[in-house]
């Protein structure tokens, strides 16, 4: 039998097929990831997103000031991914519901 979510059953890959992340996002709602404390580098920030999403530089700015900014909205996981890269940077990061 063919699975359109076989890259779910075998994790892999970095990005979650839109209907799964919708579906995620529907049943249990968005998570903001935010700083928690001050940045010690933009550029950790920076290397931090690009390894963990595959983004190019610019994605990546616009993603970091996102962060700075508002904090970055998504599924729970994917928060929790983007929050374990970049505290191996030391910075410091939470996730929280996004109500």
């Amino acid at each position: 039998m063919d699975c359109p979510n076989v890259w779910c059953e075998e994790d892999s890959g970095l990005v979650t097929p839109e209907n799964i992340r919708q579906a995620l996002l529907q049943a249990h709602g968005p998570a903001r990831l935010r700083l928690s404390g001050d940045v010690p580098s933009l550029v950790h920030v920076l290397q931090a997103l690009r390894s963990a999403r595959e983004l190019s530089l610019s994605e990546a700015r616009a993603h970091a000031t996102e962060l700075v900014e508002t904090g970055l909205i998504g599924t729970l996981v994917e928060m929790e991914v983007l929050a374990v890269h970049l505290r191996r940077r030391d910075i410091a990061v939470s996730v929280e519901p996004a109500a």
